[in-house]
């Protein structure tokens, strides 16, 4: 037997905790489903965001090297414009892009590895990684309040497939 490994798009394990975030949610449905809540345009949608956010979609090519341009649009109708470029999409195992503004070369996007891991019961380990450009991003995003946004937008997360799986079910 031979171990081996090959670096894809990036190699998280050399990067900086210093840089990092880290969210986690048990989700109750097994990881296709979640899975697929991520990757179908219709689906993201609807449970993406934090807390009384909506998403308003332009364009979304949810693929590697496919984009995911949306607005978010706060309670108060402020909106924050938002681009995805998808590096590594892995059915059904993990999402990477890098998450910033919609503008070219914006010095504030992350990193996001996205994994989903099932547990023997079925439900699924839905993990974020963010890997800010440097420390000082890091913190001034956890002061905003990324870690309760990701929390609540893990919850809608959990919320919308658990409804999905229920319905599925009954549908039998």
């Amino acid at each position: 037997m031979t171990n081996s490994t090959t670096n894809t798009v990036s190699d998280w394990a050399s990067w900086p905790l210093d840089r990092e975030l880290v969210l986690a949610r048990v989700v109750n449905a097994d990881r296709e489903t979640a899975f697929q809540a991520w990757t179908d345009p219709a689906q993201i949608v609807q449970w993406f965001g934090p807390d009384g956010f909506r998403i308003e979609s332009h364009e979304a090519d949810i693929r590697a090297g496919g984009v995911w341009q949306f607005d978010m649009v706060a309670p108060d109708g402020t909106r924050f414009s938002n681009r995805m470029d998808f590096l590594r999409v892995e059915t059904p195992s993990l999402i990477e892009v890098d998450h910033g503004q919609d503008i070219d070369d914006d010095v504030d996007s992350f990193r996001l590895l996205v994994t989903f891991d099932e547990q023997d019961n079925g439900k699924t380990v839905v993990t974020l990684r963010q890997m800010h450009p440097t420390p000082e991003r890091r913190a001034s995003v956890m002061g905003f309040g990324a870690v309760e946004f990701g929390t609540q937008t893990l919850d809608k997360l959990a919320d919308h497939v658990a409804t999905k799986s229920n319905l599925e079910a009954a549908n039998g």
